[in-house]
This record gives structure tokens, sequence and C-alpha cells, in this order.
């Protein structure tokens, strides 16, 4: 049985951020709210969990996952970023965009696009994600929660819990979330629209 935390999403409750942290790195999976739309994360050095959101999500090892960062600062240990790279970047985070970047050796090369060694990347902007960022000190590891069969992710923390008590460690309902992805833009060279999702990517000049 998952554990079920009702976290405010203006003003996340300080004791239950720690408790949700401690959970991930005891080796916990956690459905939490962003600002694109729910999202299922562990450790990013925690193989059992990444293997069991592969299981939940029905997905191979080809599928691409995120990290999710508290800041631009964070997100530039984890990739390499250079200039022109960067201006694009603050300009669109935080927000519901993610960005493929070359990643840096902090990247567990099991977690990265195995071909060009890229890695998806992001800063959002919901304050839960981002307490939970701020506590945890480090990226979590982060897939879409889209099960398999369904057209949109669940937007609903009880609902989430109904269908996942059983295989997920702790929901957190941050109240009514989107069902919208987020805005995918390969950032290796040029700006290269993957997904149209809740980001205008008119942003990066698309």
């Amino acid at each position: 049985m998952s554990q079920f935390f009702a976290i405010h999403p203006d003003s996340p409750q300080p004791r239950l951020i720690k408790q949700a942290v401690e959970i991930i790195r005891s080796g916990g999976l956690v459905v939490y709210p962003t600002d694109s739309c729910y999202a299922l994360g562990c450790h990013l050095g925690d193989k059992d969990a990444l293997e069991r959101i592969r299981r939940i999500r029905q997905v191979d090892e080809k599928h691409h996952f995120t990290l999710m960062c508290r800041d631009l600062s964070e997100l530039g240990t984890y990739a390499r970023v250079d200039n022109r790279q960067f201006r694009y970047l603050k300009s669109a985070m935080p927000g519901p965009y993610t960005v493929i970047l070359q990643a840096t050796r902090e990247v567990p090369k099991r977690v990265m696009q195995a071909k060009r060694a890229t890695i998806g990347l992001r800063v959002p902007q919901h304050l839960v994600a981002l307490a939970l960022l701020e506590e945890l000190g480090e990226p979590l590891l982060t897939s879409t929660l889209l099960l398999p069969g369904d057209e949109w992710p669940p937007t609903e923390g009880w609902e989430i819990r109904e269908r996942l008590e059983h295989e997920v460690e702790l929901v957190i309902d941050g109240g009514h979330c989107g069902t919208n992805p987020t805005t995918v833009i390969d950032l290796l060279e040029d700006p290269v629209l993957i997904r149209q999702g809740a980001g205008d990517a008119s942003v990066f000049g698309l």
C-alpha cells in the first residue's frame, strides 16, 4: 500500500516534503505534481526504481527519461551547456519544457540516450516539485505518468492512488494537474521541436 500525502500546491508543508524525500532516498517510487502533469520520480542512482518505472509505463530501454532539476545551475552539472544554449534555457525555464542536451559524466549511462549520450532535462515551475528538489539536493529521475492504454495522464491524486497504490511507495496529491506533457526541444544544435506540449515553442524561435 502506498502512502498518500496531500501537499498544498502554493504552500508545501515542509514536514511532508521532508518525509517524501526520505522515501525517495530509501529507494521509493513517488508520484508528484509538476507544472505540466503528474509524473513518476525516483532517485537518480536507483536502478531498481528505474526498472519499476519502465514496468509501470510498459516502456523499453529506449524510452527517454528526464532529469528534473531545481535550477539552471544544477542542470549545468548534468548537461554540457554553451552560451547559445544557456540563453534559450534562461528564457524558457522554469516552465513546461524538456530540453535534450549532451549528458555529462554525472549522468548514469543507463538513463541517457545510448547512441548520442544525451539526456532530457527540465526545471519545473510547480512549487511542490521545486520543494522536493530543494530538499533532495539533486535531480529527480522522472517520467510522465502516462499509464498503458490511457490517452492522457491522470489529473487527480485520489484516482492515481486507486490505480497505483500497490505499485509506488508514495502518491503526492498536489491538487488538479494538467494533462498536457512538456514541450520537448532538441538543443544539441539549432533548436528542433520534438514534441509540442504545454510550453510555447516560440521561446526557442520555433
